[in-house]
């Protein structure tokens, strides 16, 4: 089972390693600098280095880089399309750099352009990126709140099938619950599952963000909760994490990480509901 979380590289990327295998941790995901800035922090060679050979030492992969929240592949504003681009390009070399395979993405907010236009956006700016061997883009399911798009599995499948890029699917429980795909119950699970695989295929499927959710299914809001905690639940949570479809998807959680109870409890939680 691979399980981990989003864990920090405060004081070098290589330091990611440690804190995932702390909390139970064997693949995980990474911001390669602050998430709420275009700025990009250069990776030293000897982290980079360090991170490379901790990882295959000690963790059975995959990592993933989560890009900047700033992205937005789906806007019609020229500016913040380019800076969009050069930000996911930096992210693509970094994650070659790093032996990092995948690179996660929302596609954004189409702000107005409406829903063709701004999948068209993304797809075509996802197009313009030069992708490294061993690296591929992971587009994400969305909460689908105000004009975001990705809440929608066909959002997902159209920018998949408009553009020449190959382009994989993270699914994230709480995003998808939210955006009306219930999943606290098996029969919810059931369908979600069979509908993810109708609409985009589950050969897409590379990466699930595992979350519980704050709030109820179809409200669009996306706040995460500790596994069996939320509105999904234990059975929800139970029925996904032991899916004959999904046992081999590497699983992330970017749950609650507080003093009580953090990214440790909720892998245990992940690795106890598996065994049951």
């Amino acid at each position: 089972m691979r399980v981990g979380a989003h864990v920090s590289i405060a004081g070098g990327v290589d330091n990611a390693v440690e804190r995932q295998t702390n909390v139970g941790g064997n693949c995980g995901q990474i911001f390669t600098h602050s998430p709420q800035v275009w700025k990009h922090t250069e990776i030293d060679d000897e982290d980079a280095a360090t991170f490379r050979e901790e990882t295959t030492e000690q963790l059975d992969g995959p990592w993933v880089i989560h890009s900047s929240y700033l992205v937005n592949l789906c806007t019609p504003k020229d500016g913040l399309r380019e800076k969009s681009i050069d930000s996911m390009q930096k992210e693509v070399d970094a994650a070659s750099r790093l032996g990092v395979e995948y690179v996660n993405v929302h596609l954004g907010a189409h702000t107005g352009a409406g829903v063709d236009q701004g999948l068209e956006n993304a797809a075509s700016a996802l197009e313009e990126l030069d992708v490294p061997d061993g690296v591929t883009v992971l587009v994400e399911s969305d909460a689908g709140s105000g004009t975001k798009l990705g809440g929608d599995f066909e959002h997902l499948a159209t920018v998949i099938e408009n553009s020449d890029l190959d382009i994989d699917v993270c699914l994230d429980t709480a995003h998808a619950f939210a955006a009306g795909y219930d999943l606290s119950t098996a029969e919810g699970v059931d369908d979600t599952v069979s509908a993810f695989d109708d609409v985009i295929g589950l050969e897409h499927l590379k990466c699930v963000h595992l979350n519980d959710s704050k709030h109820e299914c179809g409200t669009n809001k996306d706040e995460h909760a500790h596994i069996g905690e939320g509105y999904i639940g234990e059975e929800g949570m139970d029925a996904f994490v032991n899916h004959p479809d999904l046992a081999d998807v590497p699983l992330v959680l970017e749950t609650p990480n507080g003093e009580e109870k953090g990214f440790e409890w909720d892998i245990a939680r992940v690795k106890e509901l598996r065994e049951n």
